[in-house]
């Protein structure tokens, strides 16, 4: 279970998150909405140890992260999987090298192994074969699948996704969509997924909670949240309607 406690984080005297109190459950899917610049990034960096708040603590299974010592928050991150918003791929590396890099950072495999596991990653995204590529041979929607595959390498408990269908067209975004839910159901990882693209919400998301200048207004399951009498937050799931 991620524990998130009162976590406040200012950037130049501007409250960005203010006092955000939430439980995240094992095997959950999760969205985080809200409107472009209120916080929903920086939770989720904040949940992976990436920022560190002015206020507040977050525990990943009872263990405060930002009182852990380097060792144990390495061990901690390992729990963890990242797809950033633009698959944030490193060019000069191929797929298969791409891929396999946390796992010739993190961890003392054989070759042989973190290549076994690069394929079958790949082949888990529907990318199979495609090791020898570079990045800039791939489609948008291949390198989100790539990404996916990364922060699949190995073997987290829980992924994290920021804005994963940001700039995908609507075939693309809904292929992206279920690679989301076979993962999670295939895998039984906890899933969480910044977003403001509510159709990827609905489908993919057990649980909504909606940030706004900071802070966190609205917490229920899709159907609840549709049906909310909070009126910011209908403007926001309904387009301003």
């Amino acid at each position: 279970m991620i524990e998130i406690k009162n976590i406040a984080k200012s950037f130049n005297h501007k409250k960005v998150l203010d006092d955000i109190s939430l439980n995240i459950n094992d095997e959950e899917s999760l969205a985080i909405i809200g409107p472009s610049g209120c916080g929903k990034t920086t939770l989720l960096r904040t949940i992976i140890g990436l920022s560190r708040p002015n206020g507040g603590v977050v525990l990943i299974e009872g263990v405060n992260i930002f009182e852990a010592r380097q060792r144990e928050l390495d061990q901690l991150r390992l729990k963890f999987g990242l797809v950033f918003q633009y698959a944030a791929l490193f060019d000069s590396l191929t797929v298969g090298e791409n891929v396999a890099f946390s796992l010739r950072e993190h961890t003392e495999l054989s070759e042989t192994e973190i290549q076994k596991i690069v394929a079958e990653k790949l082949e888990l995204v529907g990318l199979p074969g495609t090791q020898k590529l570079y990045p800039d041979e791939l489609s948008g929607g291949m390198k989100k699948r790539v990404g996916i595959a990364r922060a699949m390498a190995h073997n987290p408990r829980i992924i994290l996704y920021d804005e994963p269908t940001t700039g995908l067209d609507p075939v693309t975004t809904s292929n992206i969509e279920e690679l989301i839910i076979k993962v999670h159901c295939e895998l039984k990882v906890t899933t969480v997924i910044v977003t403001h693209q509510m159709n990827t919400v609905y489908r993919c998301c057990h649980r909504i909670v909606m940030l706004a200048d900071g802070k966190l207004i609205e917490t229920g399951n899709p159907e609840e949240t549709k049906n909310t009498q909070n009126e910011t937050v209908r403007k926001f799931i309904w387009g301003g309607l």
